[in-house]
């Protein structure tokens, strides 16, 4: 089966850092737009970045400059740096593949962000 895993999540003070990882397996992994998306408690998941086969990245205006997202084709790898963290990146980030030929999207189970002094 399709499966996205992610890691890398946990516990930082506000202005730190923490790198995500998110490993992709059974997908043709260069085909498919990565992204990686979140979910504040009580809030819609939002997108947060993504970057397309050709490596093209797009960021929500709320982390641009913060934030940077990249992939490793041959370790069907994406990653999301988080610098400079605020208290309301609290949420949990979630790792998304959509292949957009074909409609196909696929997500992981989520890893959960806090940032709290």
């Amino acid at each position: 089966q399709v499966q996205l895993v992610e890691s890398g999540g946990g516990l930082v003070q506000p202005g730190g850092s923490l790198r995500l990882s998110c490993a992709a397996s059974r997908i043709i992994f260069s085909a498919y737009v990565m992204g990686w998306y979140r979910q504040a408690a009580g809030k819609q998941r939002e997108l947060v970045a993504t970057v397309t086969r050709g490596g093209f990245t797009n960021y929500a205006d709320s982390v641009k400059g913060r934030f940077t997202i990249s992939r490793d084709n041959a370790k069907s790898t994406v990653f999301l740096q988080m610098n400079s963290l605020k208290p309301e990146d609290t949420a949990v980030y979630y790792c998304n593949a959509k292949r957009v030929e074909v409609e196909l999207n696929y997500w992981g189970q989520g890893t959960q962000v806090t940032v709290s002094s």
